[in-house]
């Protein structure tokens, strides 16, 4: 009797054939109904194009690089300092000029007014004449010791007779005190030589409020002058003297 019992490899085998066209008929039916599938538009509309801000951006914007600056301490050095004689009142044909100095240079104080405080002072009918510059001044005042030159000569004693006053009395160890970076440093101050030739500070502005203290000692204690005339009148005469000196 023959054996009807079929063989499962074999039948599987058939089957195999039929699963596999079966797939593709899937992917292909999946793949139409994608094609087929109509997405949603979704529309934008401008009220008004006017609004719209056009912004443009430079195209080598991205190579720009912000470097952040790295402040430099300087290496201050302290030595003993040397006074460098370089008064000068003079400035080219042994003609004086003044030296403008800027506003920042002088410190004012707020004004503050109270009117209950307020009192109204009759002035005198001859007011007090302002002191004549020292370009315009006809004979300039005559420090101690250069009486009997003539104007010019006048003009360069009292130049180098203050210079030296004010290297002599300065004090050398005051700026190694005070720590002043080597280089050239600069006072600026103003006086007044009144009809009696006596001096009357006005300001001092240096680096330093002991530098200031120190420059104002010096000009008061300078000699009494010869008062400066004007018109052959004793008159106030104002000096601006520029004082450099240099810290090795």
């Amino acid at each position: 009797m023959k054996n009807l019992k079929k063989d499962p490899t074999k039948q599987l085998e058939k089957f195999s054939t039929i699963f596999m066209q079966l797939g593709l008929v899937l992917v292909l039916f999946v793949v139409y109904i994608i094609f087929e599938h109509e997405s949603e538009q979704v529309h934008y509309a401008i009220d008004d194009p006017r609004e719209i801000e056009t912004v443009y951006i430079p195209e080598d914007l991205h190579n720009v690089v912000f470097q952040k600056e790295v402040p430099v301490k300087p290496k201050i050095k302290v030595a003993t300092p040397k006074l460098i004689d370089l008064i000068d009142l003079t400035k080219g044909n042994n003609t004086v000029e003044e030296t403008p100095f800027p506003d920042e240079l002088i410190d004012e104080d707020p004004l503050v007014l109270d009117i209950d405080s307020v009192e109204f002072i009759v002035a005198s009918e001859v007011d007090e004449p302002d002191p004549v510059p020292c370009i315009l001044i006809e004979d300039a005042p005559i420090y101690k010791g250069c009486e009997g030159l003539s104007k010019e000569a006048n003009k360069k004693c009292f130049e180098k007779s203050i210079a030296r006053f004010f290297v002599k009395n300065f004090d050398a160890e005051l700026a190694q005190e005070l720590g002043l970076h080597s280089g050239k440093h600069k006072i600026h101050s103003q006086f007044i030589i009144d009809e009696h030739g006596d001096i009357t500070v006005v300001f001092v502005k240096a680096p330093h409020k002991q530098l200031e203290k120190e420059s104002k000692r010096i000009l008061n204690k300078l000699p009494q002058f010869t008062p400066g005339k004007q018109r052959r009148k004793p008159v106030k005469v104002k000096y601006t003297l520029p004082i450099s000196f240099q810290v090795e």
